[in-house]
């Protein structure tokens, strides 16, 4: 039987750049897009606050990511840190996800989503524990 869940969630916007190698123009050329991340934490159970997650929290984690990666070539950034040729958006969700982790820290029975969107009808997501 099924208990129900608790989400929260945030979402912000960001230009990046990146290549598709081997593709032809326009995706074998550096080229951009606004990316819509969308996060959300889900759980069982609240906290001793009652609360899934601080939204604050994890809010500020999304807006360091988004600073981070402003007008930047994710190549460089996500490409590097995850060792992959090509910055897919399956591959900028995992590392998403894994930043955020990092930022936000452990929180006990709970599931981070991580949707990437490279405009406004296709996108990629990971999700897993937060922390644990």
């Amino acid at each position: 039987m099924n208990k129900g869940m608790y989400e929260v969630g945030t979402s912000r916007e960001v230009r990046a750049y990146h290549t598709m190698p081997g593709m032809p123009p326009p995706e074998g050329e550096r080229h951009s897009h606004d990316y819509r991340l969308d996060i959300r934490v889900t759980r069982a159970r609240l906290d001793e606050r009652d609360m899934v997650v601080d939204l604050d929290v994890l809010n500020d984690a999304l807006r360091g990511v988004t600073d981070r990666l402003h007008e930047a070539d994710l190549d460089e950034i996500v490409g590097r840190e995850t060792t992959k040729d090509a910055v897919t958006v399956e591959v900028f969700s995992q590392w998403l996800h894994a930043v955020l982790t990092g930022a936000v820290g452990p929180v006990a029975g709970a599931t981070l989503h991580v949707r990437v969107w490279e405009d406004p009808r296709m996108y990629g997501g990971y999700e897993g524990p937060l922390g644990d």
